[in-house]
């Protein structure tokens, strides 16, 4: 009953700290901590002991696989140098300079000072996802960032066993059982073996989705059981399970969209959300209601309060340093010496170089010190240190310095620019395939050739001024219209449910079917606030201008500037405008009804066009159907 009521009462104050940090636009890993830090002095409070096994076994792998199959394999694998230089070559510097300097500090052996460095050495997966998605940072920062937690826990925890072997701390292995060949396999055996568990587990995974798979609720188990099934072999095989957990989410969120069903992705994205929310949010209040009972324990220790101290905060100040001196330089020889020019901006180094938060990981490593090490109760409380310290000074400045810097996110009118483009390219081939069918009938070709052309326009409709119901477009009138009809549907649904006329199983379905529609209006609702909110050009196309887009003039004198030239003649009304590059004239997108644009080209065959809406600055060819 205890665990019970425990375990309730942590799920209770992670909603409860969640919401008050969205209320106060507040991160939420900081306010938990705090919480987690003032409960653990309040008296009623009982003892929760973070023991590494549950860390290691029961959250790491969860967290990791959730953070892998949302991560993109294709800018994995195209970061690929920044990532490993970061996951490998920085972890081993900044666990070299921290044992140096706890070596001076505490006077500790080295290898022990070394382990300690380990420790503290690698940034949190769940860390840099939480603070990286609150702050809205470039994909590409929060590619390198995620790759760089999601495989820097490997390098970690195999410097941590090496350092304890060579100080005589590991079970059954002598200080002088450790030589460099033997570190250097147990890197690689680590590293390939971990990958090559990994991708076995997604391949196996893939197999039965494919054969086995025909319910939501078989795939969404087994999808429970992939982290485990990746990670309890290769840790018994002593290979690195945090690559293989990473390396079956990789593989399996590519193979995801050819392996699983529609309703198996909706539902596999909306458990493990839920997973993710819970488990990340519960192990920031986890870490601070530890500081209580780690500084009890190192009031028994032997050495000075001046000292503790120092090695603390000396450590954290380390770590901080540390961090922009690897990544700068780095910069520096990629862009230099080895001639790469597809860096980023100088900017997002800087904000790479201080998104070094520390999360779970460094203080469930830290409780696998044996309980032999000298003055593990010490080295203990520097990680806690080290944790709080990094998420309080680096989690709270980050946003402040990426908003100085001038580093944002996506714009997400380029987003919704782009994703018509590519829904653009997606219906031309469905409608090929469409014109290819010799065994339609013309009703059912009209039909699915409308909803395509409906869809496609309701994409485009996103994009030009978002300035409410005076400028609502036929999407906008859509779903307000239908948002009424289904609330009306609903409750007519369950007027004949109270009144007992229909069997619970046939209502469910037919609510099932309902909230599956409201769902999907409600998300492009969401899109649409967020487009009305920015302000940024767009620029990103998926494919590379064709001719007509080269020669091209950039602008044109509108003919009509206050609107679409027909409209204005007739009488009539449009949603979107756009100008003819050759010739100057203003007409209406096809998601007016008229079309002018359209009906445009087709009289005078002038290919390009471009949209005259405020804040947008793409232009479209009509022959090749490509946006530049």
């Amino acid at each position: 009953m205890e665990i019970a009521i425990g375990l309730l009462a942590i799920a209770a104050t992670v909603l409860g700290g969640s919401w008050l940090a969205d209320r106060f636009d507040l991160p939420a890993p900081l306010v938990l901590i705090v919480v987690g830090i003032l409960g653990s002095y309040l008296p009623f409070v009982p003892e929760v002991a973070l023991s590494p096994d549950v860390v290691l076994l029961g959250i790491l792998p969860p967290l990791l696989y959730a953070a892998a199959i949302q991560t993109s394999l294709v800018d994995f694998r195209n970061n690929r140098g920044v990532i490993l230089s970061l996951s490998v070559g920085l972890v081993l510097f900044t666990a070299l300079g921290v044992a140096v300097f706890l070596r001076w500090a505490l006077d500790l052996d080295f290898g022990v000072a070394f382990a300690i460095g380990a420790v503290v050495a690698p940034p949190d997966a769940v860390a840099a996802t939480a603070v990286g998605r609150r702050i809205g940072l470039p994909r590409r920062l929060v590619t390198i960032l995620e790759g760089e937690s999601l495989v820097n826990d490997a390098t970690a925890l195999v410097s941590l066993r090496t350092a304890l072997a060579a100080a005589g701390l590991a079970a059954g292995v002598s200080s002088g059982g450790v030589s460099f060949d033997g570190v250097v396999l147990d890197f690689a055996w680590a590293s390939v073996g971990g990958a090559v568990i990994g991708f076995v587990v997604a391949l196996v995974v893939s197999v039965l989705r494919r054969h086995f798979s025909t319910e939501p609720a078989f795939d969404t188990v087994l999808s429970f059981m992939v982290p485990f099934a990746a990670y309890v072999p290769a840790e018994e095989l002593h290979a690195s399970g945090v690559i293989a957990v990473v390396t079956a989410g990789l593989v399996l969120g590519h193979k995801s969209p050819r392996t699983q069903s529609g309703a198996s992705r909706l539902s596999e994205r909306i458990n493990w959300g839920s997973v993710q929310f819970l488990l990340e949010n519960a192990v920031f209040l986890l870490i601070g209601l530890q500081v209580f009972y780690v500084v009890a324990d190192v009031r028994r220790s032997s050495l000075s309060t001046g000292q503790i101290t120092l090695a603390a905060v000396g450590t954290l100040v380390a770590v901080l340093l540390l961090r922009p001196l690897w990544v700068v330089p780095f910069r520096f020889v990629s862009t230099r010496l080895l001639r790469n020019e597809a860096q980023a901006p100088w900017t997002h180094t800087v904000v790479l170089s201080w998104a070094g938060m520390r999360g779970v990981v460094t203080l469930a490593a830290a409780l696998l010190l044996p309980q032999n090490t000298p003055h593990r109760d010490v080295l203990v409380l520097i990680a806690v240190v080290v944790t709080i310290g990094t998420l309080l000074i680096q989690g709270t400045t980050l946003p402040a310095l990426a908003r100085r810097l001038d580093v944002r996110g996506p714009d997400p009118r380029e987003d919704a620019l782009q994703a018509a483009t590519v829904l653009q390219a997606a219906t031309r081939s469905g409608l090929d395939v469409l014109d290819r069918m010799e065994d339609l009938d013309e009703a059912t070709r009209d039909i699915l050739r409308s909803r395509s052309e409906d869809r496609l326009n309701q994409m485009w409709e996103r994009l030009g001024p978002q300035s409410g119901d005076a400028d609502e477009t036929p999407s906008a009138r859509y779903r307000r219209a239908r948002m009424q009809m289904l609330q009306a549907e609903r409750d007519e649904v369950l007027r004949l449910r109270d009144e007992g006329r229909a069997d619970h199983v046939v209502l469910r379905v037919v609510l099932s079917s309902l909230d599956l529609e409201e769902t999907m209006l409600d998300r492009l609702d969401d899109q649409e606030s967020r487009l009305a909110e920015s302000e940024m050009l767009p620029v990103d196309t998926i494919e590379a201008p064709c001719e007509h887009l080269k020669s091209a003039d950039s602008c044109a004198a509108p003919r009509t500037p206050d609107g679409c030239e027909e409209c204005l003649r007739d009488g009539t009304s449009w949603v979107h405008l756009r100008l003819c590059l050759e010739c100057g004239h203003v007409g209406c997108c096809d998601s007016s009804e008229m079309k002018h644009a359209t009906a445009h080209f087709h009289e005078t065959q002038h290919p390009v066009m471009r949209s005259i809406e405020p804040g947008e600055a793409w232009r479209w060819c009509f022959v090749d159907e490509v946006v530049g």
